[in-house]
């Protein structure tokens, strides 16, 4: 990962926790039921999540109690807009800029000298089938402070309330148990420090429970896809439920989501050629086993290119051109298929999300596209970025190099 981190393209947004923060993370931690880290320094994202913490507990969710209830650390304002590098679910982004968008002020206050625990509660305590994920509808987000701080402001107005009464003043008692929490909260009374839930309705989503299934619920029936195969053979013995489930790898997937206008192909289209050109210099690199050029040289040189297209198979020629033949030969017959010419996978990454589909929508059919299909290696950083970091410890140092520099291009 190297080159990745020296571009600036690996976790390089994260950042850094230590000394006092260090203690409120763990108390934090300890607060949530899990067991504090050893380390003295680590780095974190938007939700509190560490690559280090996570690797020193063997665990990648290790903000999670089980698959139905994923936790969040707030201990700094610092991150707010971080990226969520690796989200429970595909909203956990879109929670994170509700709390900071409500909360951005008071989570500033209480994050000067404490920090926040943070619960998403879909009110369900845990999973028992893979059909238990359409319970998801609302997800209440719950906050709770290190050292109870709310509770502590609410003990010192009732204290000064009753230091006010009578000839409470006198009271050395009530003096000191004012003096006590002053000395260990820091003057409570007009900090606003209360933070309200946040409900939030979930529509279409993602989530790793059972191994990874999409959710797509804005049509007549929901639809379930599924990345875990035994997770899906579960599934398909409910009959109880009125929902549409696919494996991802079965392609009817692919001509439903397109009947029911989630995904199109427009294969003419400038975005689709722009993607195409990516998609075919990658391609060409699969089939590259002796090269006398760099892979680089060779995928953006069009001379080279030709001349290595040429080095490889017929039938490996045809898969890389698949549809630069398409296109040429609709020319001269209208009735040519797409699919005759351009191979499945190849052809699955060429589609896009509907255009009729809103935003988060959207995001959630790429990350289905280059799931299913990992072709295009930008779109593949975009949008699912734990299967392009493990393709890319695959790939040659050179390849690595013109992946590198086509993401940069875009950025």
């Amino acid at each position: 990962m190297h080159k990745l981190k020296e571009a600036d393209l690996y976790k390089g947004e994260l950042i850094p926790v230590n000394g006092k923060l260090v203690e409120r993370y763990n108390k934090c931690l300890i607060k949530l039921g899990f067991t504090a880290t050893k380390l003295t320094s680590f780095f974190i994202d938007g939700i509190g999540w560490s690559p280090e913490i996570a690797e020193e507990k063997d665990e990648i969710h290790y903000l999670n109690h089980g698959e139905a209830n994923p936790h969040c650390i707030i201990i700094t304002p610092l991150q707010k807009g971080l990226p969520v590098y690796n989200p429970y679910h595909s909203f956990d982004r879109e929670l994170m800029k509700q709390v900071f968008k409500k909360h951005q002020s008071r989570i500033e206050n209480i994050t000067r000298d404490s920090a926040i625990c943070v619960d998403f509660d879909q009110n369900i305590d845990v999973f028992y089938e893979p059909l238990d994920v359409l319970k998801y509808k609302r997800i209440t987000v719950k906050f709770r402070l290190v050292d109870d701080l709310d509770k502590a402001k609410e003990e010192q107005l009732q204290l000064v309330e009753l230091f006010n009464t009578d000839n409470n003043f006198i009271d050395e008692t009530i003096h000191q148990r004012l003096l006590d929490s002053a000395n260990k909260y820091g003057d409570l009374r007009e900090r606003e420090i209360s933070l309200e839930n946040i409900i939030y309705e979930t529509e279409s989503f993602y989530t790793e429970a059972f191994g990874g299934i999409y959710v797509l619920k804005s049509f007549l029936s929901p639809i379930l896809v599924f990345e875990n195969m035994n997770a899906y053979q579960v599934a398909i013995q409910d009959t109880t439920h009125n929902v549409s489930m696919y494996h991802i790898s079965h392609y009817e997937l692919i001509e439903k989501l397109t009947s029911h206008l989630i995904i199109e192909c427009n294969v003419h289209s400038e975005v689709t050629l722009q993607r195409y050109d990516r998609i075919k210099k990658y391609v060409l690199a699969e089939f590259i086993n002796e090269e006398t050029h760099v892979t680089k040289n060779i995928l953006n040189d069009s001379v080279l290119f030709k001349g290595y297209l040429n080095k490889i198979g017929i039938s490996a020629r045809k898969r890389v051109m698949g549809l630069d033949r398409y296109l040429e030969k609709k020319k001269s017959d209208p009735k040519t298929k797409v699919t005759d010419f351009v191979d499945k996978d190849i052809y699955i990454a060429l589609h896009s999300p509907h255009s009729s589909l809103g935003p988060n929508e959207q995001d959630l059919v790429w990350k289905l596209l280059v799931s299913i299909s990992p072709k295009d290696v930008l779109f593949l950083y975009w949008y699912d970025k734990e299967i392009f970091y493990d393709l890319y410890q695959k790939w040659s140092s050179s390849l690595k190099d013109w992946v590198i520099e086509t993401i940069k291009k875009n950025i």
